[in-house]
């Protein structure tokens, strides 16, 4: 093993200590650790947080910022955050319009960020939970019940933050959220693993001209292992497990992010985008906006997952607005 860290236990503390450093938008609490923006609290709006397990950088801190989070709680990696760190996390940030959890589909975010959620509501600060469940490579996983939640995190996340900032009530920021979750699906294919660094060998094997279809952030197992192809014929078997999904048709939109899992040059990356963008033209879907680069990474794993989101003019609309994050940071040009 072969990684730019200090103390392996200590990598996560070594990390947001970083971003501390170089990210002066961001505040950085620890003990317990979790993420805030560094701007005044605004109190009509509806405060997002976010986290889960490291090792997915840079989700879930890196978007954490105007137009989008609010507060994000890193747990260990690939380990849900504890619940009190959740609720320290939603405690600062926490405003009268309320609090808005988004939790992608692992057992153990589930749990704590319920849990974080009840001790809100029992302290009068009205809550609301949405599941992000987008990966369709399979119903039931290691760390699951039901469908992982993906690449559609960013989406949702920006969306929902939009929505937040425009002032929209809790329970519409929720429907918006959950609209553009229920609109999104997402699967992915590794090369090789990834290695913890407290662990110290790859999560799972896997031979030299071998993919894991259907891969899971965390490495866990997909619809089948398979031989290496070239990219259009992987991209194709993605494009269908996706599109049997979300039956897209001809006039449709879409938001689709091509996302490194860590390991993946982004030339490669621009391959696997050319082959969505011919996917789309030869489908009338029109390809409204994409994102190529690593959103949701698994530490150094190489590979990718497709993400597409079915969109309409509203949905757009918040895309488009400002977003000020470490990672998306952009103003509509009108």
């Amino acid at each position: 093993m072969k990684k730019l860290i200090n103390d392996p236990t200590a990598v996560v503390g070594d990390a947001l200590d970083g971003m501390a450093a170089v990210h002066p938008s961001l505040s950085v609490h620890r003990n317990p650790d979790y993420v805030t923006r560094d701007d005044a609290r605004n109190t009509g709006k509806v405060a997002l947080i976010s986290g889960g397990g490291s090792g997915h950088e840079p989700l879930h801190c890196g978007f954490v910022g105007k137009g989008m989070l609010d507060a994000a709680v890193p747990g260990a990696i690939f380990a849900s955050p504890s619940a009190n760190q959740i609720h320290e996390a939603a405690k600062h940030v926490a405003t009268d319009a309320g609090v808005l959890f988004i939790v992608k589909n692992y057992t153990g975010d589930r749990l704590n960020f319920q849990m974080a959620a009840d001790l809100l509501r029992s302290s009068g600060i009205d809550t609301e939970v949405v599941i992000v469940d987008d990966d369709v490579a399979v119903e039931d996983s290691t760390h699951t019940a039901g469908r992982r939640g993906t690449g559609a995190t960013v989406v949702v996340e920006k969306i929902a933050g939009a929505a937040a900032e425009a002032g929209l009530p809790l329970a519409e920021v929720a429907d918006i959220a959950r609209r553009v979750n229920d609109n999104s699906a997402s699967i992915g294919i590794a090369l090789t693993s990834s290695i913890v660094p407290h662990i110290g060998q790859p999560n799972f094997d896997i031979g030299p001209d071998e993919i894991e279809f259907g891969v899971g952030i965390h490495g866990e197992p997909g619809r089948r292992r398979a031989a290496l192809r070239p990219a259009a014929e992987l991209f194709t078997d993605m494009a269908n497990a996706i599109n049997s999904e979300l039956e897209l048709q001809t006039g449709d939109e879409v938001i689709a992010i091509v996302n490194g899992l860590g390991g993946t040059p982004l030339i490669e990356l621009y391959v696997m985008a050319n082959e969505l963008a011919k996917f789309t033209e030869q489908h009338g879907i029109t390809l409204s906006r994409a994102l190529v680069g690593s959103y949701v990474t698994a530490l150094e794993m190489t590979g990718c997952t497709i993400t597409l989101t079915r969109v309409t003019s509203d949905l757009l609309d918040y895309w488009d607005a400002t977003v000020d994050t470490p990672v998306l940071n952009w103003t509509p040009t009108s």
